[in-house]
């Protein structure tokens, strides 16, 4: 039974660290000073009462839809094959009816304008997904429009450390 243990405990351990080693790696960038991150104001979408709510009379999401810092560090499940960060759900809900569109800038440096999926199929009103694609790390500025009714939050994309090479324990 012993020698069973000592020979099962290596792998457990190198198991352990190869899980936990690089998340606490990759938890440790914050944003800058400079990125002004959107905190919580207090609104919720009818029926919760969880961390994060942020919007107004027309819009809800949750700015700490990714962390509990609104930054949105990124794995390695979320590295598109052309380097882009996606397809990042992200929860809204339309207080006010009409077909929700999403636009993105960054607000530290050049890049590509953040790309939205907004699927169909949520109705007109209500609970809406999304799927956000951020061409680059860094400071961003994310609005949602339904009609004349916008909301307009920031948010710090932390990409994966560097070299980053995709790995699965079932290969």
């Amino acid at each position: 039974m012993v020698r069973l243990l000592l020979s099962v405990l290596p792998v457990f351990v190198l198991l352990t660290i190869a899980i936990i080693a690089p998340a606490r790696a990759f938890a440790s960038p914050k944003a800058p000073a400079s990125c002004p991150i959107t905190r919580p104001n207090g609104n919720h979408q009818p029926g919760d009462s969880g961390v994060g709510g942020y919007g107004n009379d027309d819009l809800w999401t949750n700015v700490y839809m990714w962390s509990m810092d609104g930054t949105v560090p990124v794995d390695g499940g979320h590295v598109l094959a052309d380097g882009e960060f996606g397809d990042m759900k992200w929860a809204w809900w339309r207080y006010v009816p009409g077909k929700l569109t999403i636009e993105g800038r960054r607000l530290d440096g050049p890049a590509r304008p953040l790309r939205a999926i907004v699927p169909d199929g949520y109705g007109n009103i209500g609970f809406q997904v999304s799927g956000l694609i951020f061409p680059t790390g860094g400071c961003w500025e994310v609005t949602g429009n339904v009609g004349d009714a916008s909301l307009t939050f920031v948010t710090f994309v932390i990409p994966p450390p560097e070299p980053f090479v995709p790995h699965t324990f079932w290969e």
